[in-house]
């Protein structure tokens, strides 16, 4: 609760009033400031009434890329038996706040308002609570209470088209290496016939041998499975301009043309941060899709991530291969980059930001330069050393 500055005016003056009113022994005096005090009492309580109201929200849509429209719907509903009078309402909508208007809602009855969501920077635009401030008719305390719940507008990178995705790696015994366009089927295993399953799958002659019907169980060994790294580390980008890092957001538009590029051809792909993001340490919500993951990626600071990072992906070898894009900072530690291309046949690196183009031949990978994430989508194209 909050008295305004005629309310303190007000009291003030009731103090003064009273306090003069039994030193003099004047009654008029005495009797003004009570009143007074009795009006800034009044309006406390009137404040303090709470008005029953019911708060609703709908994002249309709650998902959008960088620059696409997006509007957010509030409905406000007196569900109390008294009209609520002298209410004044604001949502928030990110860093702005959004007038709702609540003047005199009858019983019953409900208002709504409409306003379009700024969706000029990709992050998660948080939408709420609305704030219901209930004031006296006198305008001497104000209350203001938070009503509904909020609601996230996810703004995704802009997606740039890719024509080209890699290609598989069909390893060979000998230790060759070959690009295999759309993966191949290899012998696996054998299993035993379960209804449903194809006769042409049958083994005939262990079938025989056993004698039970036993079925070939296939593997693609040469899908193309795919890895985007994507340098969060905030020295990794060092360059602001109005306290946004432009090579980071460049980079965040590369991963998800990638990604999606990937998933539309049906490959496999895996978005990693250097920084792990808290789904990925347990500490939240895991189900998070790639391009969600991306609108809520941030900046950390952590110079050591990248060496335990590259030291994972070595164990772990999630594909074949490997795409880090990271900021003009990165360039200086892409040693540890390098490292793996023993366990990724096919290693690529976008830089994004840069001054001056990297140096040919840098730690032996496949370097490409660009200035945003629709430079990086038009050279892509171009690589062909998978």
């Amino acid at each position: 609760m909050g008295i305004t500055a005629r309310g303190v005016g007000l009291l003030v003056a009731a103090v003064v009033l009273l306090g003069a009113g039994f030193r003099f022994a004047y009654p008029e005096l005495t009797l003004l400031g009570a009143a007074a005090g009795a009006a800034v009492g009044y309006a406390a309580l009137v404040a303090a009434w709470r008005p029953r109201l019911t708060v609703t929200r709908r994002a249309d849509p709650d998902r959008v890329a960088r620059g696409e429209p997006a509007s957010m719907t509030v409905t406000v509903r007196n569900t109390g038996r008294l009209r609520s009078a002298n209410l004044l309402a604001e949502d928030r909508c990110g860093d702005r706040t959004v007038p709702v208007p609540l003047l005199r809602v009858r019983p019953g009855r409900d208002t709504e308002v409409r306003y379009e969501v700024p969706t000029d920077r990709r992050g998660v635009v948080p939408v709420g609570p609305l704030r219901v401030t209930r004031r006296d008719p006198l305008g001497l305390v104000a209350l203001a209470r938070p009503y509904g719940p909020t609601a996230p507008v996810w703004v995704h990178p802009r997606i740039h088209p890719l024509t080209a995705v890699p290609t598989g790696a069909g390893r060979s015994l000998d230790g060759r290496v070959d690009g295999v366009p759309h993966g191949s089927i290899t012998f696996d295993s054998l299993r035993e016939y379960v209804v449903g399953d194809e006769l042409r799958r049958v083994h005939w002659r262990t079938s025989a041998r056993v004698g039970e019907l036993m079925v070939r169980e296939n593997v693609d060994t040469s899908l193309p499975r795919l890895v985007v790294l994507l340098d969060n580390r905030a020295t990794a980008h060092p360059q602001r301009v109005d306290g946004v890092a432009e090579s980071f957001e460049s980079g965040c538009e590369a991963a998800a043309s990638i990604v999606t590029a990937a998933h539309r051809a049906d490959l496999p792909v895996v978005l990693l941060l250097v920084v792990p993001e808290l789904a990925e340490r347990g500490d939240g919500d895991a189900a998070l899709g790639p391009l969600d993951r991306l609108a809520a990626a941030e900046l950390a600071d952590d110079d050591d991530a990248l060496r335990a990072t590259t030291t994972r992906l070595r164990q772990d070898q999630l594909g074949d291969t490997l795409v880090v894009l990271t900021g003009p900072g990165g360039r200086a530690e892409l040693g540890h980059v390098g490292a793996l291309r023993g366990a990724y046949p096919s290693v690529v690196v976008g830089v994004f930001g840069a001054a001056e183009p990297t140096p040919p031949g840098a730690a032996g990978l496949v370097v490409v330069d660009a200035a945003d994430g629709e430079q990086f989508a038009a050279e892509w194209d171009g690589v062909r050393r998978w």
